[in-house]
């Protein structure tokens, strides 16, 4: 599973090896506890990785090869392709900008497959039985992107 957490002026993509659904009942039960509004609805998200990224292509094959409806990809401009998800946004209302977006891929029909791409493009074995290569990759990419990001702005 992805989480993508949306703050006033950033965002946080994160692999969890927790089941979506796990995570939803415990965030609902959470927010039932505290006494906190939750409001869950279907939606996408999108965040952008830069072309040159080591690692970019390959995942370009892959989102090929698996044929999904939850990702897709597109060419931005030169430097940069976006990267959308469908999934879940939760949040305390629905015109919040800040919360949490929750996706999976690990339902669909091809993850199954017994192992994933690692940053290097090597295949390896599969972080957890539940887990999704193609999650595990993004966000494999998406720290690399962060640390280029990084010192860039350095």
């Amino acid at each position: 599973m992805l989480k993508l957490t949306y703050t006033e002026g950033s965002f946080y993509l994160e692999y969890l090896t927790q089941s979506l659904e796990e995570w939803v009942a415990q965030r609902v039960i959470l927010a039932l506890r505290v006494g906190q509004n939750l409001c869950i609805e279907p939606s996408t998200a999108s965040f952008l990785l830069p072309v040159n990224l080591p690692g970019v292509e390959v995942l370009k094959a892959e989102v090929k090869q698996y044929d999904s409806e939850i990702i897709a990809l597109c060419a931005c401009d030169s430097k940069y392709i976006e990267v959308t998800l469908r999934g879940s946004w939760l949040s305390d209302s629905s015109q919040d900008a800040v919360g949490v977006f929750v996706t999976t891929m690990s339902d669909s029909p091809n993850s199954d497959r017994s192992s994933c791409l690692s940053k290097d493009n090597m295949r390896t074995e599969r972080a957890s039985p539940n887990a999704s290569g193609i999650e595990f990759f993004l966000n494999k990419l998406w720290q690399e992107a962060q640390a280029c990001t990084s010192v860039i702005s350095e």
